[in-house]
């Protein structure tokens, strides 16, 4: 075998380099479309979840509230 044949080129069954760099570009684009898209959800997921803890706090607040208004007038009605 020549070093001709050695070092030859090997047909190639990939497509040419301008339009794997454009496929590339356009996967890259996607894939951060779809990242960005995937965080929004993930912030909108964290906020539902955070407004509901703070309703979830206020409601038992009210409770504590309520409950000591109530022994504050069963006292009061004591005396």
């Amino acid at each position: 075998m020549t070093s001709r044949q050695q070092f030859a080129p090997v047909p190639s069954t990939r497509a040419p380099a301008s339009a794997s760099t454009t496929e590339d570009t356009i996967m890259h684009s996607y894939e951060q479309v779809l990242a960005h898209r995937r965080m929004q959800e993930m912030q909108e997921e964290a906020q539902r979840v955070s407004r509901a803890h703070r309703l979830y706090r206020a409601r038992k607040a009210a409770l504590r509230a309520e409950r000591a208004a109530r022994r504050a007038a069963r006292l009061s009605a004591s005396v």
